[in-house]
């Protein structure tokens, strides 16, 4: 069985996908010009989103990556945020980028911009790929939106069900017969 069997629908294509992330990256950069930007990846959904997003922010940036988990395996958020990977580097002063693969209750990311702002970053923004506001149950500030989506489950493009799903290049609606049973 092909993994292309599970998808509902098509939602994003790959030509959308690296134009958008085009636009963003110029965003990015006019925004942080002469700015100390370390950009933070949270993995692993935004693996793929965060490469090609660094790749088209001009001038000087570092990168680290946090791993956070609110989901494991299942397909609803279980409301409690744990670090599983915190920074390597102290991020004191410096302005923060958290990259992001899709946010739909607003729970980690608000959770990890208090957490980073308490720990003396000169600022924090986030960047997603994916918004959901529908299913927000905690209001969080979003600087960079790639795409709003509809409330199904997403897949594709570093996104997965249960880890997998990630490589599919475009971003899909999962079937409901996958996940429900």
């Amino acid at each position: 069985m092909r993994i292309e069997d599970d998808v509902e629908q098509i939602l994003i294509g790959e030509g959308e996908l690296a134009e958008r992330i085009r636009q963003l990256g110029q965003q990015i950069t006019e925004d942080y010009e002469e700015k100390d930007l370390i950009v933070v990846g949270i993995l692993k959904g935004a693996s793929l989103f965060m490469s090609d997003l660094i790749r088209k922010i001009e001038g000087k940036i570092s990168i680290d990556f946090m791993v956070v988990s609110s989901y494991g395996n299942a397909s609803e958020t279980s409301g409690v945020v744990r670090i599983i990977k915190d920074l390597d580097m102290d991020i004191t002063d410096k302005h923060i980028l958290l990259v992001e693969d899709i946010i739909d209750t607003g729970l980690t990311l608000a959770y990890l911009k208090e957490y980073l702002c308490n720990r003396k970053a000169a600022s924090v923004r986030i960047c997603t790929l994916l918004d959901k506001p529908c299913r927000r149950s905690k209001p969080v500030e979003v600087e960079y939106i790639g795409f709003e989506v509809p409330d199904e489950f997403i897949i594709g493009y570093g996104i997965d069900y249960a880890e997998k799903y990630r490589n599919l290049p475009y971003i899909a609606s999962l079937k409901r017969s996958v996940y429900e049973k």
